[in-house]
Formats: C-alpha cells, sequence, structure tokens
C-alpha cells in the first residue's frame, strides 16, 4: 500500500508503451508545466515511489507499462478557522460535525485545509475516506469510511437511497411552498453552477416549514436524489434562495477570507441501517443556522 504524507495521498500516472530513456524525460512531456527542476528535486526527496512504494531516483529508466506514485508539491494554505466535531466514532464509521467554509476533500487551493485530510492526521487514520461530500459552504453531519473492504456495502446505501438526510435552511417565507419539488437538474454556466431546464426531472426534495419569524423561515429539506447543489438550486428557483448563497439566484464575489456570511445551509440528521453491524444509525448535528436579524458570531453555534 503506497502511504500518505501529511494525511495527503499520492497522485498516480501509469507509463505507456514508448521510447523514453528515462522516468524524468516521460515526465517532462506528459506534465510540461512543471520545471524540470521540480520533478528531480521530488526524486532526490523520495516522492516519486513504483509500484512496490520504492523510491524512484533521478536517473531511472523508463519502464513501460507500469504505474507510478508522486506527492503533490502543497503551497502554503490560508487557515480556515474553524474546527469540525468527531460525533461518533467506531471501528467502521467516524462521523463529523463539519463547519462552514471548510472542504470535504482536498480540490482547488485546498489540501491540509479540509476536513479529510484534517482527520487523518487528527485520528491516525490513513484509510479514512468520505461515503459523501458537503459543499464548502454547507455545515453539518458528514460520514466516513475506515476500513477499505466495508466501503462498497455503504457506498450502496446511497446508491439505494436508504441514508435518509434531513437538512435545515433559512430563506425567506412564503406561503404556497409545495411541499415536493421536482426538476430537471444540469450543469450551468459558471462550471460550478447548476440550472434548472425542460425535461424529465432528475432531482427530487421534499419541503416542510420549521419556524417562521417576520419575512424569514426556517425549513427542513430532504433531498429524495443527491444532485450537487440541489438544495441551493431548488430553493432558488422556487423564489426562496437560502440565505447569503453566493452562487444562486446569482454569483456575489467575495474574498477568499470572508466568513462574514455564511450560507446558512445545514445537514441536520442522517439515518440508516449500518449494512455491516445491522444497527440503526441516528446521527444530528449540535450546529444552529442564523436568523436573518443575527450579527454575532458568523457561521453555525
Amino acid at each position: 500500500m503506497i502511504p500518505t504524507r501529511d494525511g495527503v495521498g499520492p497522485s498516480t500516472v501509469g507509463l505507456p508503451g514508448g521510447h523514453w530513456p528515462r522516468v524524468i524525460d516521460f515526465f517532462l512531456q506528459r506534465f510540461p508545466t512543471v520545471a524540470p527542476a521540480v520533478w528531480l528535486q521530488r526524486m532526490a526527496d523520495g516522492l516519486v515511489l513504483d509500484e512496490q512504494a520504492l523510491p524512484v531516483p533521478p536517473d531511472a529508466a523508463y519502464r513501460p507499462h507500469t504505474r507510478l506514485y508522486y506527492y503533490r508539491h502543497l503551497p502554503a494554505e490560508p487557515h480556515i478557522p474553524f474546527e469540525a466535531t468527531v460525533l461518533y466514532q467506531d471501528a467502521h464509521l467516524v462521523v463529523v460535525d463539519k463547519p462552514h467554509f471548510l472542504p470535504t476533500v482536498p480540490a482547488g487551493r485546498f489540501v491540509q485545509e479540509t476536513l479529510l485530510v484534517r482527520l487523518k492526521n487528527t485520528l491516525g487514520l490513513d484509510t479514512l475516506a468520505p461515503l459523501h461530500r458537503l459543499d464548502r459552504e454547507t455545515a453539518g453531519v458528514t460520514l466516513f469510511s475506515i476500513q477499505p473492504t466495508e466501503r462498497a456495502a455503504y457506498h450502496a446505501l446511497f446508491k439505494q437511497r436508504a441514508v435518509h438526510k434531513q437538512y435545515e435552511a433559512i430563506a425567506p417565507w412564503r406561503g404556497d411552498l409545495p411541499a415536493v419539488h421536482r426538476s430537471c437538474m444540469v450543469p450551468g454556466t459558471p462550471f460550478f453552477r447548476y440550472a434548472e431546464a425542460p425535461g424529465e426531472p432528475n432531482s427530487e426534495t421534499h419541503i416542510a416549514l420549521l419556524e417562521r419569524q417576520g419575512d424569514w423561515a426556517r425549513w427542513q429539506l430532504s433531498p429524495v436524489t443527491g444532485r450537487t447543489h440541489q438544495l441551493r438550486v431548488h430553493m432558488a428557483a422556487l423564489g426562496v434562495p437560502i440565505r447569503n448563497d453566493r452562487f444562486y439566484p446569482e454569483v456575489v464575489s467575495t474574498a477568499d477570507n470572508d466568513y462574514s456570511a455564511p450560507l446558512q445551509l445545514l445537514a441536520r440528521r442522517t439515518t440508516f441501517t449500518d449494512p455491516v453491524t445491522g444497527q440503526a444509525r441516528v446521527f444530528e448535528s449540535q450546529r444552529r443556522l442564523q436568523w436573518a436579524q443575527a450579527t454575532s458570531v458568523p457561521g453555525c453555534s
């Protein structure tokens, strides 16, 4: 097994048939934006490994039809000043109460400052893997699997829609919202947004009023399907966008370190029957959303 470094697993590349004299020659052609000195330094530092997890030296000969592993350079990342809380842990699962603004997995400019890598480092669990993902902007219950051999059984629950999730959101009050909203969701513009379009529905959300305060309401949102940004798209399409949504209905630009207006969307409760132990699982976030008039500490309390 190829080890992780600082909680981050390596990238992998297959070596095709070809006539490159050395591994470095292949890398320079395959990754033209990475300087030769970078690859030579990675090799010298033992950050390029072969299939036996042995370091590949800078002068290594090219061997086609094999696989290599390499660790990405990790530049300094801005610290995200919010911490997750472990709600539950056993030999199979880690269940976490994720804060707003913390990405679930490495992507883009965030690697160390992600929930997965933080948990690997603090819990010492290199095999940890997310069973689903919350948006960076969304807080609440997030599930991780510990044992690789059990992962498929948990993933099957999501495919069978046997994991029941309830979210809460602060959004404008409307007395005529439907109890069920279905739509055809498609990729939108820019690339990170989604939109509704004519066609056979591929997304479904159940909506219920929990509480009202003036022009605002706390809604319970229960997704039947799990499309990216589904709840955000559905609420915006219904004319009641979730408070502080920077993507819907329009994109709002903010500074990377602006944490003053967290999206008021919370994964409140997750329930399912554990496919490994047979136990009924019920996990609930301890966080609370803020009403529109709140002006104290940002995020969930």
